[in-house]
């Protein structure tokens, strides 16, 4: 009996060993009991499901199973933490898709160490989603612990039950520095995306709101900036971006108008916001006092029959008129842009951009003019001057506003100058960095760069005539005309618009105060040369009359 006890229980180890059976409550899954017990997938890991790569090549319009995604998160984790910027580019593009064609029901988080992901699908009628998310969750409509970020989803969007709404998170390793070769360190570094299965979103009125929590040190002078990227350009942009935030909070709030990868660029802080009060107040009353300046230029020129007949004076005030309608439009400008008004700000902004550019091409026009007195002296007769140099500087500003409004209508609208707070003073102006940059700074640095060899010349040829000339008595105020002279010629020609030039990195506010107060004063400057103008034409018409008299 003992006998046949032992052989059964040598027989039962051996069929244990051998056939692979549960014992004890688990389950061992070879290859034969992963296809007659479906459990097994399910005890298996996800690093053992993933093995190879190659998992994140999805089909447009094919359903990708939970599994894949899981997979491909997998292998983007991996590629974040070893892999390139243009293989992370790349690989993200990848990971956008698959979770757009991640085939779900209902609601699903997902989350891969660095990726915190969650698709949602609605049921019904879409009034809006917000989704909580930290470093290892994200939740739809439910708060979670140490909430790191918080999404906001307008109504606007309008997806339907065919429609997914994807939402990631990824947060780079620290060591790999900036993100993409971005223009400053992504806080945190972390990457929100967001989109929709089926629908490019773009445009939205109701905007998306994401807000990130944000703690700066005390000694910070830095401060934060919203900004997306853009897959296109594979670079990053502000536009269509509002960053709500001030100094106060510990939280900064992305309000913008489409989806894609949003983070917080923390870039250079140049401005306090109390230099930024002083600058604009300098600014606001300078322009008051040119305007009123500028009006009393156009009347006196108006009211003398002398002076309308000069040439000169006809080119001055055609400059003195640009810049009449640059206040005129500068100076409300921010009072239009928090009206709810998007037709007037247009027209606001437009007509800003026109009469800045007007002011350029008159102060060009101001140079050539000064070319033909100084330079060729003689033959200098152009049939008609005054039409041919009205179509320049009044017709070139006029055909590149109309080319950037026909192209694109919403490059112009409202611009906050402190793009760091939306709710700073804001104005109605260009609101696409590249055309501001071609239309007016390139613009600029050409008329500049002309102006600056007239100015040359003009210093040299007065130096000339004070070596040909004796020195006499009146040697002292001859020196003193003169340099009254170059530095009407510098307003005319626009030079202390140069100091722009000087207004970046550790020269901001050092540039920007003098720049603010000598070129918010150019028509006041400009009244002021008119006046001497004036004054000089009235001691030239008395000095012919008494010698006419003793003559006669």
């Amino acid at each position: 009996m003992k006998r046949m006890k032992w052989w059964l229980l040598c027989w039962l180890v051996l069929y244990l060993v051998f056939h692979n059976i549960p014992c004890m409550g688990k389950t061992s899954c070879n290859n034969d009991h992963k296809k007659s017990n479906p459990s097994c997938n399910d005890q298996s890991s996800v690093s053992d499901k993933c093995q190879g790569s190659g998992r994140c090549k999805p089909s447009r319009g094919k359903k990708a199973a939970i599994l894949n995604t899981t997979c491909c998160m997998e292998e983007i984790n991996s590629i974040l933490e070893k892999g390139t910027g243009r293989n992370t580019i790349d690989a993200m593009r990848n990971l956008e898709q698959m979770l757009e064609e991640t085939e779900v029901n209902e609601t699903t988080p997902i989350s891969i160490k660095r990726i915190v992901a969650i698709l949602h699908r609605p049921n019904g009628l879409f009034r809006g989603l917000e989704i909580n998310a930290n470093e290892t969750k994200a939740m739809s409509a439910m708060a979670v612990n140490n909430s790191k970020v918080r999404i906001q989803l307008p109504r606007e969007l309008g997806v339907g039950s065919d429609n997914t709404i994807v939402f990631c998170m990824l947060t780079w390793p620290e060591t790999n520095g900036t993100i993409w070769e971005a223009p400053g360190e992504i806080y945190e570094s972390r990457l929100i995306g967001l989109s929709v299965r089926g629908k490019n979103v773009s445009g939205l009125q109701e905007r998306v709101n994401i807000t990130m929590n944000l703690i700066l040190k005390e000694n910070e002078t830095r401060r934060p900036l919203c900004a997306f990227f853009n897959f296109s350009t594979q670079k990053y942009s502000s536009y269509g971006c509002e960053t709500l935030w001030d100094n106060s909070q510990n939280h900064v709030t992305c309000s913008c108008d489409h989806l894609t990868y949003f983070g917080v660029l923390m870039v250079s802080a140049d401005i306090s916001p109390e230099h930024q009060q002083i600058l604009t107040f300098i600014t606001l009353t300078g322009c008051s006092i040119s305007l009123f300046a500028l009006v009393l230029t156009v009347l006196l020129f108006i009211t003398n029959k002398t002076i309308r007949t000069d040439v000169s004076m006809k080119v001055h005030i055609n400059l003195a008129i640009a810049l009449i309608l640059l206040n005129v439009h500068f100076l409300p400008s921010h009072t239009v842009a928090e009206l709810s008004s998007t037709g007037l700000c247009l027209y606001v902004a437009l007509s800003l951009h026109f009469s800045l550019l007007a002011t350029f091409s008159w102060m060009a026009v101001e140079g050539f003019h000064l070319y033909l007195l100084l330079i060729r002296v003689f033959n200098i007769y152009v049939r008609r001057y005054l039409l041919k140099i009205s179509l320049v500087g009044w017709g070139v500003p006029a055909v590149i506003v109309s080319l950037v409004a026909i192209i694109d209508t919403d490059t112009y609208g409202r611009v906050p100058l402190d793009l760091s707070n939306s709710n700073s003073t804001a104005i109605c102006y260009i609101r696409n960095d590249m055309v501001k940059n071609v239309t007016t700074v390139g613009v600029f640095s050409l008329v500049f760069l002309f102006n600056m060899i007239m100015l040359g010349v003009m210093v040299q040829r007065v130096l000339s005539l004070r070596h040909n000339k004796e020195f006499g008595q009146r040697n002292h105020d001859r020196a003193k005309r003169e340099i009254l002279t170059l530095l009407g010629i510098t307003v005319l020609l626009g030079i202390p618009w140069g100091l722009v030039f000087f207004s970046f990195g550790y020269l901001t506010t050092a540039g920007l105060y003098p720049f603010c107060i000598l070129n918010s004063l150019q028509g006041f400057f400009i009244f002021l040369w008119f006046v001497m103008s004036l004054r000089k034409i009235g001691k030239s018409a008395e000095t012919s009359g008494v010698t006419h008299s003793i003559n006669s």
